[in-house]
């Protein structure tokens, strides 16, 4: 079992950046693939950005290509999203997901946080 907490989720302006952080508990964090992904009002969950185990393999939607950056720390259990220049568009709830062989899919996760909320107002 993995427990999954994220935070850095706020209400920011059009360009600006966050940092959301998401803390592991429960299970040897470096076995699991780690994923983002978000799910605006109406739509749905759409994968954002994931690595793999050790963190050397980084893949992203095309949305967020160039804007940013997944990262991981497996001595502090954490996986990071960085978001540089942010647009309205990216407003949702984002989610951090684990999975011992997951890729881009959701349904490949086992594990998933409660979510964080990021507001960008134009």
């Amino acid at each position: 079992q993995v427990q999954l907490s994220e935070s850095g989720g706020g209400l920011v302006q059009a360009g600006d950046s966050l940092r959301l952080s998401c803390v592991a508990s429960g299970s040897t964090f470096s076995n699991y693939a780690m994923g983002w992904f978000r799910q605006a009002p109406g739509k749905e969950r759409e994968f954002v950005a994931r690595n793999n185990r050790s963190g050397n393999a980084k893949y992203y939607a095309d949305s967020v290509k160039g804007r940013f950056t997944i990262s991981r720390d497996n001595a502090k259990n954490t996986v990071y999203l960085q978001m540089n220049s942010l647009k309205p568009e990216d407003t949702a709830v984002y989610y951090c997901a684990a999975g011992e062989t997951a890729r881009g899919r959701s349904y490949e996760y086992a594990y998933w946080g409660q979510g964080t909320q990021v507001t960008v107002s134009s």
